[in-house]
């Protein structure tokens, strides 16, 4: 008889853990981030089809800095905040400040910025939303982007390493891969926070290995360890991870085993005016504010 699904409280996460993983991948991460880095060139080239001219740009989740060196050359003009959770990963991002005025670090949780309301003009935050509250850190990006502001930002989808987590189906009832928002929850986070003219879509990758190991290296390597609650507790042994090795070999294609992600790419705007909270907790925003936000991001 199969055991029980975890519930869904075992899939919350543990902020401390997540903060000394990243901590720990910061030096080796550039090396292994490769799909980060293709989904950052994506978030950024998806910035070409905005006339924005911020003052101040925020990279939420900012990592080793890539992305803030290129905010900041597309506008060299404006400031440019990088703010991660992990203070590893900001001392390797001092190596993107070498030319220019660079950009600011800021060690911080994105839930708590301490950055003032309306404050900057642009959001720029690849695959930081996995690793937080999506509500909490949708309301903090609203409370601190300034009036017609855009958000654009990266996130993983529910199909985001499914081989793997039907793999350890097999094996156990234990919560090893974390559960990713569906694209349409994104998006109710993104009203709910009081977001106007939310644009989302979704694009898959996929990553070949040879075997388990190369994937649970990379997975390591870039800070992606299992910091659910419902975590098993204490060290995978040889056994169980054999059983999962067999578990995920019926993936295997053309000799090699693939990782599918899925990314949720979304963009939102903060309206020209406050929205307005109704009882029921929606959030209403005027109808010519939304014309207006998606004329003037189609550039007419």
């Amino acid at each position: 008889m199969s055991a029980s699904p975890p519930s869904s409280d075992a899939y919350a996460l543990d902020p401390a853990g997540v903060r000394r993983s990243f901590d720990r991948a910061s030096t080796g991460y550039d090396d292994a981030a490769v799909l980060q880095a293709e989904v950052r060139t994506e978030l950024l080239r998806r910035l070409e089809l905005t006339t924005l001219e911020p003052r101040r740009v925020l990279d939420a989740g900012a990592g080793t800095g890539h992305a803030s060196r290129l905010l900041k050359a597309r506008y060299p003009s404006a400031r440019v905040f990088a703010v991660d959770s992990a203070l590893g990963m900001l001392r390797t991002a001092r190596r993107q400040r070498s030319w220019l005025r660079g950009f600011d670090r800021i060690c911080a949780d994105a839930e708590r910025l301490p950055l003032p309301d309306a404050s900057v003009d642009l959001i720029l935050s690849n695959l930081l939303l996995p690793w937080c509250d999506p509500d909490r850190l949708f309301a903090e990006f609203r409370r601190v982007l300034a009036p017609h502001g855009c958000l654009t930002f990266s996130g993983f989808g529910p199909d985001t390493l499914r081989e793997l987590r039907a793999a350890w189906a097999r094996v156990d009832a234990h919560s090893h891969v974390h559960r990713f928002l569906d694209m349409h929850d994104v998006g109710d986070a993104l009203v709910r926070a009081g977001f106007a003219a939310p644009v989302l879509d979704v694009d898959r990758y996929t990553l070949y290995y040879t075997d388990l190991r190369a994937l649970a290296r990379d997975l390591r390597a870039v800070g992606a360890r299992n910091h659910t609650l419902g975590r098993p507790r204490g060290l995978t042994g040889r056994r169980r991870f054999a059983s999962l090795e067999a578990a995920y070999e019926t993936h295997r294609h053309a000799g090699r085993l693939p990782a599918t992600y899925e990314v949720v790419f979304g963009q939102a705007w903060a309206p020209l005016a406050a929205a307005a909270a109704r009882a029921d907790g929606t959030v209403g925003v005027p109808l010519t504010e939304l014309t207006r936000s998606l004329r003037e991001r189609r550039g007419s």
